[in-house]
């Protein structure tokens, strides 16, 4: 029987083929077989993979989901050039329809027409569902009992946030346009 390999080579390889992120606990299912490794040897991993990564094109990041790797924001302008599709624009109306339920969640579509002064059309809704970035949350209790909409784990994966904490404070951000221009910047990050 081979030895193991070691730790950081296993949760590397996890992290470039999951095309996802991946929690501590999915990691530590990697070796729930073998008993070979703890929480701290795993998180020992990832430091060591992030401290490997420093000065190369790619980095270890913390998302909502977990850990992933991606391609370093100061070269994706040329890696992106593999690939002839180019990355989705989203439209303003998308991205402040979004904005809103970022940073007002949970907020019905309702609501969201009052803020923006224009009917939300049903595509955008529909396109921030299919995307997992939103979901319906509940019902607010009132006539119609409208849907309320928050944002999912996808949404802060695909963002590259930990957290809602790490969008700017809405107090720093002038205008709905502002908010959903701080979303496309975002969106246009490696890991989006």
């Amino acid at each position: 029987m081979t030895a193991p390999p070691p730790i950081r080579q296993v949760v590397e390889a996890a992290l470039l083929a999951a095309g996802e992120p991946l929690s501590l606990e999915r990691l530590l299912g990697l070796f729930a077989e073998d008993g070979q490794s703890s929480p701290e040897a795993v998180l020992e991993a990832l430091s060591g993979l992030e401290r490997d990564y420093r000065e190369r094109g790619v980095e270890l990041v913390e998302v909502a989901g977990g850990y992933r790797i991606q391609v370093r924001r100061e070269v994706a302008p040329w890696v992106a050039r593999l690939w002839e599709e180019r990355p989705a624009r989203y439209s303003r109306a998308l991205l402040e329809t979004l904005a809103l339920i970022a940073y007002r969640q949970p907020i019905t579509r309702g609501e969201i027409e009052e803020i923006r002064g224009v009917v939300v059309s049903t595509h955008i809704v529909r396109t921030l569902v299919e995307r997992e970035w939103v979901r319906v949350v509940g019902h607010r209790d009132v006539p119609g009992r409208p849907a309320l909409y928050a944002t999912t784990r996808g949404f802060l994966d695909y963002f590259g946030l930990r957290s809602l904490d790490e969008l700017p404070p809405l107090a720093e951000i002038r205008s709905l346009e502002s908010a959903g221009e701080v979303l496309a910047e975002l969106s246009a990050a490696p890991g989006g």
